[in-house]
């Protein structure tokens, strides 16, 4: 491992050599250097990151599935899911973030990068329960976090916050039942009081 870190810039300039017309862009923000990839490219671009000469990415630390859906209430239309992953090269002491979106909002699809970091395995897991998004060659992409019956993906901004339905143990069935959610939805607003002497401050 190298005993400094690469400037970003630098790393900026040797990423865009060894990737080219492969990605959309590059970007450089608080230091940090963002690749932005179309989904068609996402695979051959991850697979460079982590071999080429320069690049040597050779831990995926983090991924993550993104839903833009509010963006449009900005004035921002795009693609509504995307993959956003953070790489790090222990060998030149640099990182690297990536960002993919999914071209079709109806089934959002990217391809799993889990033969190349196996690590992505339960990230790509997370992602596929929690947004729905579906990792093309995932060898094992099923659920994670939530129940196997569990209906829609939580962290979709339009799921509901009580959620679909409930499960409870039924002692007459002998077994965990599902029925529609029975809470009414309704809207908590803390009640503030301050007092003039609190903790004895005037």
């Amino acid at each position: 491992m190298t005993d400094f870190a690469i400037r970003p810039e630098d790393l900026q300039d040797t990423l865009a050599v060894a990737l080219g017309d492969r990605v959309q862009k590059i970007t450089l923000a608080l230091g940090e250097v963002t690749v932005h990839v179309s989904a068609a490219q996402y695979l051959g671009v991850m697979q460079t990151l982590r071999d080429a000469p320069g690049c040597q990415f050779e831990q995926l630390v983090d991924l993550a599935g993104l839903d833009y859906s509010a963006y449009r209430e900005m004035g921002t239309d795009g693609p509504r899911y995307g993959v956003t992953v953070h790489l790090l090269s222990v060998s030149l002491n640099q990182r690297v973030r990536v960002k993919v979106l999914c071209p079709d909002d109806d089934l959002p699809l990217v391809d799993s990068v889990n033969e190349i970091w196996n690590s992505a395995n339960w990230y790509e897991r997370e992602a596929f329960d929690l947004y729905g998004i579906v990792f093309e060659g995932h060898n094992d992409l099923r659920r994670i976090l939530t129940d196997y019956g569990f209906i829609g993906h939580p962290f979709r901004k339009d799921f509901p916050l009580s959620g679909h339905v409930e499960m409870r143990y039924d002692a007459e069935r002998k077994r965990v039942i599902y029925e529609p959610v029975s809470i009414e939805p309704r809207e908590i607003t803390p009640r503030i009081i301050r007092e003039d002497n609190y903790g004895g401050l005037n």
